[in-house]
């Protein structure tokens, strides 16, 4: 009897080896980006946050801009809304549906299952990786592909957005630094020119030609300017004419976006392929 059992149940399991569904895992290894692989969304992003150090509105202490950009790549990855939008597109999963709402709702709930992000352990110098689950080898390997470049691209569809309402919101508050700067120069400016003007005037009419006083001209107040002289009151005053308002080096900075911003917001596809800093590792059969 023992062996009409045994012999039963090496059938039945020889049985279920034939006619169950056969399945295999891909896994790709991820790991951060360099600073080529980011291109002119790292030159932008860095130049934007240079801004934001010297006007005192971030930590010089913040994480880098390859650290922002590879979590934005990992919560992509591990979305459920972005393991739902790649299978939704697949021919893998159209071919497996019935027609039947709650059997392809159950089978698009299993296929989201079989995407798998795996937190890596820095402590061990373990990588993350994210690991996809599908009936035969090829479909696991080129889904697992097709899978890290569709994360990769919304991850860099978001970054660029966010890069190009950074740059949006920055380039209205230049707009309004360079305005007030420029107004706050001018009316220096102007009160510069009325007192040299001033003082020229009381040096005319009191024929002073030459300087009248052993101070300093940087120390003269403007009620005692009249005592330079003629001479070198007009010179101050044709040199100050010339040079115009005087501006910091934010100024010119700012100024120069604010009148060319096409040289410094365009982000357009300069983001890199954030695919290249996730590579394919191993296959293998789950059952």
């Amino acid at each position: 009897m023992d062996y009409w059992h045994g012999l039963a149940f090496a059938l039945i399991a020889l049985a279920y080896t034939f006619f169950a569904r056969q399945e295999w895992s891909s896994t790709a290894i991820t790991d951060r980006p360099t600073v080529n692989m980011l291109g002119g969304y790292y030159s932008q992003q860095q130049f934007l946050r240079n801004l934001d150090v010297r006007s005192n509105m971030a930590s010089a202490d913040q994480p880098s801009v390859m650290d922002e950009a590879y979590k934005e790549f990992v919560m992509q990855l591990a979305s459920w809304d972005t393991r739902r939008e790649f299978w939704l597109q697949t021919d893998y999963y159209k071919q497996r549906m019935v027609g039947n709402s709650k059997a392809d709702a159950a089978l698009l709930d299993e296929m989201i299952n079989n995407i798998q992000f795996i937190p890596g352990d820095f402590t061990r110098a373990v990588n993350d990786s994210v690991k996809l689950i599908a009936e035969t080898a090829p479909d696991a390997n080129n889904l697992l592909r097709q899978y890290v470049a569709f994360a990769s691209q919304r991850a860099a569809s978001h970054l660029n957005d966010e890069l190009k309402g950074a740059w949006a919101a920055r380039t209205i508050q230049m707009k309004a630094q360079v305005k007030r700067q420029e107004e706050v120069a001018k009316a220096i400016y102007d009160r510069r020119m009325n007192s040299i003007e001033q003082a020229l005037k009381i040096a005319e009419q009191h024929n002073i030609s030459r300087s009248a006083t052993d101070v300093p001209a940087e120390e003269l107040p403007d009620s005692e300017m009249f005592l330079l002289g003629r001479p070198m009151l007009q010179a101050r005053l044709e040199n100050l004419q010339a040079v115009g308002p005087a501006f910091d080096l934010d100024y010119e900075s700012e100024s120069g976006h604010v009148k060319h911003p096409e040289c410094w917001s365009n982000p357009g596809s300069a983001f890199s392929d954030l695919s290249l800093f996730a590579y394919a590792g191993r296959t293998g059969k789950t059952r």
